[in-house]
């Protein structure tokens, strides 16, 4: 099995470093080895460790601990969450305690025992990665949090229809299928059904399915146990387990390979999995919402994504309508756009000019909604007054006719001409991708760069 943690042990002595490597050796650790504080300072600056085992006593001061401490303030400095324990052979007691209070996970004193310094060392790095995970899920809460705070704003009879059919359907656990062009508000649909549903006090959780490659899929999907591949330093749940109880999102779902499409087509069919590198089944009670800017059913008929899984996501299928084709809504959402960046860049009131809102009706937003939240973003941070007007709003001239591509920056034409591949291949990124001579990566960043 590769080593699981990276860990950095540092003392003058080298028979210190010797005895600990001795101790070591049948630990799932990779160890680097430093002698002096200016090393170690370098080597956590160009690299993450699991933990850091250091001496607090030097060269230049070999009693008192200060140049320890000294190294413990930069390592904190440089790497907060790192976990570092200290060592001492002169037993200590006001200095081990000082360190703790700067920040060291514990203390060792020297000469050590055996068994206690293991014991040690695995503890603060099962805390560690306690600590990491919850610092994830943290993250991730925050983050829809955040996304949950955009409405959908329906003004329109289209989006009045979509908010009935959530209200329908949104106390079920019936699979949702939310069809649509990039930009117009899938994700907001599905967390108004989650929002909806009996399963709201659960997580929601999200993956770009069209952003994972297949050696990822498992393990993001289903989860991992330690030692399952190399990099695998402890045991992860996936997606599915995160979401248990709850609501799967699975974004750009058009996007997964036939062979990601077939295990992810066992999960939905009978709620069971294992984790990558175990055998124990696993059982879960999720909720499925996908969307997609492709069309499933060509695809189907192409070969391309399999009928069965297409039938089981698509128990309510919800197709939400460009931005151009729903004007109505487009006042409102601007005007929701302008109070919540105002809010976050701390801007006096503003508002926008008659004109301005006339040009934003007369632009056909190929972004759509997505385009709109930053045009304003983008004139919030601009404006130089109390009001947005039409230059402020920094948008293409009238784009119902034939651009005048030499009128257009370089950048204006790369959004068009991916625009363009994305219609024509109805929203598959990976053909538009092919046809464009990029990667699929790569017009990803292209694609989030233009609000695509």
């Amino acid at each position: 099995m590769e080593p699981s943690y990276t860990i950095l042990i540092a003392d003058d002595q080298e028979d210190v470093l010797d005895a600990l490597r001795l101790l070591l050796r049948n630990e799932p650790f990779i160890l680097d080895a430093f002698t002096r504080p200016d090393e170690v300072r370098a080597a956590v600056a160009g690299k993450d460790y699991d933990l850091v085992l250091i001496d607090l006593n030097y060269h230049r001061d070999t009693t008192s601990g200060r140049e320890g401490i000294a190294l413990l303030d930069d390592l904190l400095q440089q790497q907060p969450a790192m976990p570092v324990v200290v060592m001492t052979a002169w037993g200590s007691v006001e200095v081990a305690v000082e360190a703790m209070k700067r920040g060291a996970r514990d203390f060792i004193q020297k000469p050590w025992d055996n068994a206690r310094l293991r014991a040690i060392l695995h503890t603060q790095l099962q805390l560690a990665s306690v600590l990491r995970q919850r610092d994830r899920l943290s993250q991730t809460t925050q983050l829809l949090q955040e996304a949950s705070a955009m409405p959908l704003l329906a003004q329109s009879p289209a989006l009045r229809q979509i908010q009935e059919l959530i209200r329908q359907v949104g106390p079920s656990s019936a699979n949702v299928l939310i069809t649509g062009e990039n930009g117009t508000g899938k994700g907001v649909v599905a967390r108004a059904l989650h929002q909806a549903s009996e399963r709201s006090e659960a997580p929601m959780i999200t993956v770009n399915a069209g952003g994972l490659s297949e050696s990822l899929f498992e393990s993001e999907l289903f989860g991992h146990v330690k030692g399952a591949f190399t990099d695998a330093r402890e045991d992860r749940a996936g997606r599915f387990e995160l979401a248990d109880g709850g609501t799967l999102f699975l974004d750009e779902i058009a996007n997964l390979s036939m062979k990601m499409q077939a295990r992810l087509l066992r999960v939905l069919e009978t709620g069971e999995f294992e984790r990558v590198g175990s055998s124990r089944t696993r059982r879960v009670n999720t909720r499925i919402l996908a969307a997609t800017n492709a069309n499933l059913h060509a695809a189907v008929e192409a070969g391309e994504f399999r009928r069965d899984l297409f039938f089981r996501l698509n128990t309510v299928h919800i197709d939400v309508p460009p931005l151009r084709d729903r004007p109505e809504d487009i006042p409102h959402l601007a005007e929701h756009f302008l109070s919540r960046h105002v809010q976050r860049y701390r801007k006096p009131p503003l508002h926008f000019s008659v004109a301005a809102l006339e040009h934003l009706l007369a632009y056909s937003w190929p972004g759509n909604v997505r385009e709109l939240d930053h045009a304003v973003e983008r004139a919030v941070l601009l404006v130089a007054g109390d009001t947005i007007d039409v230059p402020g709003l920094r948008l293409p001239g009238n784009n119902a006719g034939r651009p005048d591509l030499e009128s257009l920056s370089l950048e204006e034409v790369e959004r068009l001409l991916i625009e363009k591949a994305l219609r024509r291949h109805e929203g598959n990124v990976s053909r538009a991708a092919k046809a464009l001579g990029l990667s699929r990566s790569g017009l990803y960043r292209r694609m989030e760069k233009y609000a695509l």
